[in-house]
Parts: structure tokens; C-alpha cells; sequence
């Protein structure tokens, strides 16, 4: 795939000063507060051209929520926070969670505040109807020191006071290098887990995206039960490329990879804390970005989410 997710978010740390799901009862099954929607990186090619024809799209295949991935210049895939609630609304769905970094620059060290910048990235989180404003990335520099990155995620804590003043919480999403490296010998993602305040800071958990470099779903959540709110729903192929995230894995249709995807997402229900299942696919085998994001859903709904 040419334009990984890791490139992706690497240009929007840099772009952005501050970067559906379904009731389960729709379905006849699953709990009442459980939601089943789409990542829209998953159509993110689609969403570059027909933002409003991809969310259509999504909308009649069954959808209904989303999440997004796209938030430059206090827009959503070009359109302004009330603009983008509108034609959501328009086509019965609701996006309660998002992807933007949060980096260093964010944060004014000489007024002890964030950034006008990301004061109106929450600003906007609300706006467009968001209950939780997920930074999905760490810069290189901060996981080569281990005060650095306390110190930083201190900042993910005072971003989940700043949140809840708007009735939303943060949340972060791991991609692979927090199960690869480790500082005071602890890995950088059991750093994240114990100095971020669960009240303030949520976790997603992108089941693929660990997979290659040794992270295991079933394990963390058992070692660390109700702290994953919100869950990224993938699946993984061996490939003969570097694959997504350079260990030589892609994302398949649920239920096709090497994942045991469904006891998982069964894991995170009983004993996880999950309630959010974000499906998301970014490789497609030579099928479509809609036809994958459709063939999933028919699988969480016949797991029963």
C-alpha cells in the first residue's frame, strides 16, 4: 500500500497544529450501549473525492456511525464542524469518536495551556457531536525517553480535563512501535497504560495494528481488564510486502486473517470495558474499500455486534 496509515499520520502531525456503528439491538443482539461503526480510513481514498457520496454509501450499507480520520484547519474532510454535523444528520449517522494527533506543539510551555489550536480541535470534537477526541500517534522523539514521555503523558491527562469540560473524554490509539520499544525497561505501551488517568484518558485498541510486533489483544486485556472503551475491530494476512505497519501484515475481511478476532472483541466486552467497535480495514486484497467495509459489517453482525 503506498500511503500506509503510519505515513498518513506522520503528514497530519505535521499538517495539523494540534490532526458506523450500529446499536447493537438494531441487530437484535449485543447490549444496548454497544456500537458497532466504521474507521473512514478505511475509505479513505473515496472520502478525498466524495466525502458525501462515501458517508451515502456507508450509510445505506447498514452504518450508523462513524469515526474519523481527517481534521486539517478546523475542517472534516473539508468541511466546517457545523457543516460536516449537518450532513451527517442528514443521512442518519453519527460520528461519536475521532482521530487527531496531539503533539508537543499543542501544548504552551510558557502559559502552562494548550494551544489556541487544540482548544478548537475540542471545540470542534464537540461540535460535530464527538464523545471522545483520540490522538493516535506518538512522535519518534518521545519514545527515547522515559521522563519525556511521563512528562507527555501528563499532557494526555490535562487534555482529558479539558475534554470533560465539553462532556467528551481523550483517548489514545496504539499503533506497533509501543510493543516494540521499551524505556526503564517497560514497554512504551505499559508506560501509556499506568500514567494515564483511566477518568480522563480512554484507550483504543487497534488489535492488527500490535500483531506484528508481538502484542497480543486477549493478553493485555486480561492483564489490564476495563480499560479499553473503544476497540479498532481488525483482522491481519501474512503478506510479502512490509505490509501496514513494516512487519509484513495487512488487514484483511474479518474473519479471513490469523487473528481470532471474534474472542477478542468477545474479551473486550466481558472483561475489556469495550462498548465501541471501530471497524477498520486499510488493505483489500483487490476488493473494494466499500465492498470490504460491507462484507465486515455482515461478520460483526453475524458474531452478533
Amino acid at each position: 500500500m503506498n500511503n500506509t496509515r503510519r505515513t498518513f499520520l506522520k503528514n497530519s502531525a505535521l499538517t495539523v497544529a494540534g490532526a458506523a456503528l450500529l446499536p447493537k439491538q438494531f441487530f437484535g443482539a449485543g447490549k444496548a450501549n454497544e456500537i458497532v461503526g466504521i474507521q473512514l480510513y478505511s475509505v479513505r481514498d473515496d472520502m478525498k473525492k466524495d466525502p458525501a457520496g462515501t458517508l451515502q454509501q456507508l450509510a445505506k450499507i447498514g452504518y450508523k456511525y462513524v469515526e474519523h480520520a481527517d481534521y486539517v484547519n478546523r475542517k472534516f474532510y473539508g468541511y466546517s464542524a457545523p457543516e460536516f454535523k449537518k450532513l451527517l444528520d442528514g443521512m442518519g449517522l453519527k460520528m461519536f469518536s475521532g482521530h487527531t494527533v496531539m503533539s508537543k506543539k499543542d501544548w504552551n510551555e510558557s502559559k502552562k495551556d494548550f494551544t489556541d489550536s487544540w482548544k478548537y480541535t475540542v471545540e470542534d470534537a464537540a461540535t460535530v457531536g464527538q464523545r471522545y477526541v483520540i490522538s493516535p500517534w506518538l512522535d519518534e522523539s518521545l519514545r527515547k525517553n522515559y521522563d519525556e514521555l511521563v512528562g507527555f503523558l501528563e499532557l494526555f491527562n490535562k487534555s482529558g480535563e479539558l475534554c470533560k469540560k465539553s462532556g467528551m473524554r481523550f483517548g489514545y490509539h496504539n499503533h506497533d512501535f509501543e510493543f516494540k520499544y521499551s524505556l526503564n525497561n517497560k514497554k512504551i505501551y505499559d508506560i501509556i497504560l499506568e500514567k494515564t488517568d483511566p477518568s480522563l484518558v480512554i484507550q483504543q485498541m487497534d488489535i492488527g495494528n500490535m500483531y506484528g510486533a508481538g502484542g497480543r489483544a486477549e493478553e493485555i486485556i486480561k492483564n489490564h481488564p476495563g480499560r479499553f472503551v473503544s476497540m479498532h475491530v481488525k483482522d491481519e494476512i501474512k503478506t510479502n510486502s512490509k505490509g501496514e505497519m513494516g512487519e509484513g501484515y495487512e488487514s484483511s475481511v474479518l474473519g479471513k486473517g490469523i487473528l481470532p478476532v471474534k474472542e477478542i472483541i468477545d474479551l473486550g466486552r466481558k472483561k475489556g470495558g469495550t462498548s465501541y467497535y471501530i471497524i477498520e480495514q486499510e488493505s483489500y486484497q483487490s476488493k473494494t474499500p466499500i465492498q470490504c467495509a460491507k462484507e465486515d459489517l455482515e461478520v460483526m453482525r453475524k458474531w452478533g455486534y
